[in-house]
């Protein structure tokens, strides 16, 4: 038996490997397709110059810190998400997308190794960066599914069995068209939402021990739990239909020197 589970996590790691491989693959081919077409423009834009009258080439133009301008034009292909998902962690009827950004219930239990890490119940799934310190913050959009949990969790929580009830899980849900806020052992605390919100902002202040969510679109306050965080802790989803986590803006600034007086 023992052959055998050996044999089909060895033969999962090949899997995830050639997935992976693929994946960074397509993505520099996106990178370097950038850089191909910017290239040709602004090769293009020195060969205009070219037919121009007698004046001299702008060359500062064509050439000075090309390398930041470019870089600078490259936000509108970049994209950074603040939280990625754990595909270790994800319930056997989860798909996640290739960039692990997105989750959607999937109708069939993929055969996928029962690793200590991933959750043996359904729809499951954890980021892949936990927090032990500090000020962290996450979009989650949720659109019109009508049943979905975000929240945070702790590294040590099992995985296995019947642990719902055990303490270690702060969250707030949306199912059977009221909204909620858990933390086990305790029950289920009913939320006032006037607005259905589609997307749940996530602030966790891990060294002031506040963990509160809100409605970024309006502002809206939907609730605050606090704890004395002791662990690392880790982003918590739950989705029958599908969730998202929103990239954030890109921006390049330049830091100016402070004043200096020869």
């Amino acid at each position: 038996m023992k052959g055998t589970m050996a044999s089909k996590l060895a033969e999962y790691r090949k899997t995830q490997v050639l997935r992976s491989e693929k994946q960074i693959k397509e993505e520099f081919e996106k990178l370097h397709r950038f850089l191909r077409e910017e290239e040709a423009a602004r090769i293009a834009a020195l060969r205009e110059e070219e037919m121009c009258s007698g004046a001299l080439i702008n060359e500062a133009k064509h050439v000075g810190n090309l390398k930041f301008r470019v870089w600078e034009k490259m936000q509108g292909i970049v994209q950074y998400t603040p939280v990625t998902l754990d595909p270790n962690t994800a319930a056997v009827n989860l798909i996640l997308s290739e960039d692990l950004t997105s989750v959607r219930g999937g109708d069939e239990r993929q055969q996928l190794p029962e690793n200590p890490d991933r959750f043996d119940g359904i729809a499951r799934v954890l980021g892949s960066q936990g927090f032990s310190s500090g000020k962290h913050c996450w979009d989650v959009e949720v659109g019109e599914s009508n049943d979905w949990t975000v929240g945070v969790m702790i590294e040590s929580l099992q995985r296995k069995g019947n642990w719902p009830s055990v303490s270690g899980r702060w969250c707030v849900y949306y199912r059977d068209g009221r909204y909620k806020a858990h933390a086990p052992p305790q029950s289920s605390t009913l939320l006032t939402v006037e607005q259905r919100p589609q997307r749940i902002r996530v602030q966790l202040d891990w060294d002031r021990g506040m963990l509160s969510f809100t409605n970024p679109d309006n502002n809206t306050h939907i609730h605050t739990f606090t704890h004395t965080f002791t662990e690392r802790v880790f982003p918590y989803f739950r989705t029958i239909p599908v969730l998202k986590i929103s990239p954030m803006k890109v921006k390049v600034t330049i830091e100016p020197y402070e004043s200096i007086w020869c």
